[in-house]
């Protein structure tokens, strides 16, 4: 199983960047992998992982939390408002918060909750018609929109552009933060997560690193 070896060089790359070894937290992303993957993954003490569809995670993740302690359990695909209720009651943070209508919505259920996941403003740095996320022209504002609801915003998260070059676009994630005092970034993928990591990505999100192509379901 390559999860050792992409530990190892999680802190290598930290290291080397003069951060401290475990300023990142290494997201074993699990969407759409067969449960005996995931649960190899678990047994080998490996406890922070991502989905993306929120249905797919209900049928997976109690049972998983139920049988190994500490799970962290992180939202890394869009959220639909009608999904938000679930989402907060299953998910320790979720990364795609990218609308004034969906923050709205877990302000309000994190009232009826009690609690809020931490939140991630999804930023869409290279203005993809076809991806979520808000412009970063309109970053600055909706931060502070999301901040006016007292909503526990912990930093950025973004996809570059596949055909572009990823550290333009980990950096201009930066500096948003920097500029609104976030302090968290969520970047960085199986093929560029050093490039973020020396960029200052505090959350990789890791699929096919750890688990092997894709497995698609049946049916």
């Amino acid at each position: 199983m390559a999860l050792e070896d992409i530990q190892a060089d999680v802190v290598r790359i930290l290291t080397e960047a003069g951060r401290a070894p475990d300023a990142a937290k290494l997201i074993a992303v699990s969407k759409v992998q067969p449960n005996a993957r995931v649960e190899a993954v678990l047994q080998a003490g490996h406890r922070s992982f991502g989905e993306n569809r929120v249905q797919e995670a209900q049928g997976k993740w109690p049972d998983f939390k139920a049988k190994f302690e500490g799970v962290d359990l992180q939202l890394i695909g869009p959220l639909q408002s009608n999904k938000v209720r679930p989402a907060m009651e299953l998910f320790d943070a979720i990364h795609t918060v990218d609308r004034e209508k969906l923050a709205r919505r877990i302000a309000d259920m994190a009232q009826e909750l009690g609690r809020c996941p931490d939140l991630f403003i999804q930023v869409n740095t290279g203005a993809e018609p076809q991806k979520a996320g808000i412009l970063p022209a309109d970053a600055d504002a909706f931060i502070q929109t999301a901040r006016a609801m007292d909503l526990p915003l912990k930093g950025l998260m973004c996809i570059p552009p596949v055909d572009e070059e990823p550290s333009l676009h980990f950096a201009l994630l930066g500096k948003i933060a920097a500029r609104n005092g976030l302090s968290e970034l969520s970047m960085g993928m199986s093929a560029d997560y050093e490039t973020a990591l020396r960029l200052g990505a505090t959350h990789i999100r890791v699929g096919s690193a750890i688990f092997g192509a894709r497995v698609a379901p049946h049916g």
